[in-house]
């Protein structure tokens, strides 16, 4: 009998909506939605009563260094910056390793760029081989012409299936994209480069515009003239 109470059919019990008078309140909170709301509420009250009892218990003569080393800036509670654990050198070090990954990644984006225009150049570029046929007048010309064409050659771009097309074009997008990205990855190896220098032992000063003589957007340095023992 009790697997027949389930065949029984049941009326289902809807949540009403929010009356048509009170509609400028907005939807109305069914049950699910306070439950949420009711434990969030006491999730944050039971954390501020766990603080306040830990305020109330708090031993007067407890220190740590977190007391002094960190501070409240406006509300929002900041920690002083630890100081640098790297030596000059470790920090040169790590510099130049990621000099190097630079450097590879431009290399390797050089021949990828090479190797697709290599591609792309024997799609676009006409056979240099090119018979000479002499006709003796224009109907032999002509003749000559139509055995030329029916014969077959190199196929030339426009006359290509419109998938290939598509490919090429896509190929010529990746191409300047590349390129774009070369550029930009040596951008950052010049700056990584003058950052390195600049950490390096030598007395240097930064040169004024009218001291540059190529003039450039980026800031040009001169080193003063050491001998080397």
């Amino acid at each position: 009998m009790s697997s027949l109470k389930h065949a029984v059919h049941r009326r289902a019990h809807k949540e009403r909506s929010q009356p048509k008078e009170r509609k400028r309140f907005g939807l109305l909170e069914k049950h699910k939605d306070y439950v949420v709301r009711a434990k969030a509420f006491h999730k944050k009250e039971d954390y501020l009563q766990k603080l306040k009892e830990k305020a109330a218990f708090k031993n007067p003569d407890e220190f740590y260094f977190k007391m002094i080393n960190s501070k409240t800036v406006d509300g929002v509670h900041k920690q002083a910056g630890d100081p640098n654990k790297y030596t000059q050198e470790e920090l040169l070090l790590m510099k130049s390793q990621d000099i190097g990954y630079i450097l590879q990644k431009v290399q390797s984006e050089k021949k990828k760029i090479e190797k697709l225009t290599a591609t792309l150049h024997s799609l676009d570029s006409q056979p240099s081989n090119r018979h000479v046929y002499y006709a003796e007048d224009r109907e032999d010309a002509k003749r000559i012409l139509s055995e030329t064409k029916s014969a077959g050659g190199f196929q030339a771009f426009e006359d290509l299936p419109g998938k290939i097309k598509r490919r090429t074009a896509a190929s010529y997008r990746e191409l300047e994209a590349r390129r774009g990205r070369v550029q930009e990855l040596e951008k950052v190896y010049n700056e990584m480069a003058m950052k390195q220098e600049l950490q390096k032992k030598g007395k240097k000063r930064r040169l004024r515009e009218d001291e540059i003589v190529c003039p450039s957007s980026r800031p040009v340095y001169k080193w003063k003239t050491e001998r080397k023992r």
